[in-house]
């Protein structure tokens, strides 16, 4: 299965130039813990950067900054790591603990943003998952069971 099948594709977005009061309020409007930063290129939606609650409460918060004068692109990560749409989620979710990153942004061919993959929504996969195989095990026993009693 690949990641472009499981990811949430409501991903929540602002512009780099938006405050990080802005960003504190879709965070609390879509009940989320990041939004992803990004710019509009020739018509794309193109992934630059990402936000997280942390991010407010550490870098805003704690400093006593501005939050009404300071952007989401004086604080946001840096380097924002993408993953395409095609990738194995297996190999997405690797990626993720190999970065570190609790959150992913998804991107297609172009690297226009399709969604977001997080660490949520990966456990509740495998979680899934493993109950799936569990269901599996007791099937075969009682089958098996019915089968050569």
């Amino acid at each position: 299965m690949t990641v472009g099948k499981i990811c949430n594709r409501e991903a929540i977005t602002i512009q780099r130039d938006e405050t990080v009061l802005e960003a504190a309020k879709l965070m609390r409007q879509y009940h989320v813990g990041a939004v992803i930063v990004i710019d509009k290129l020739n018509g794309r939606i193109v992934p630059v950067g990402i936000v997280t609650d942390r991010d407010l409460v550490v870098e805003v918060l704690a400093t006593e900054l501005d939050e009404t004068v300071l952007t989401v692109g004086d604080i946001m990560a840096a380097e924002v790591f993408t993953v395409k749409e095609s990738l194995a989620t297996y190999e997405a979710i690797e990626f993720m603990r190999r970065k570190t990153v609790r959150r992913l942004p998804i991107v297609d061919e172009v690297g226009e943003l399709v969604g977001i993959l997080t660490l949520d929504d990966a456990l509740q996969l495998l979680s899934e998952e493993l109950l799936d195989l569990a269901k599996l095990v007791r099937y075969e026993q009682k089958k098996e069971s019915r089968h050569r009693p």
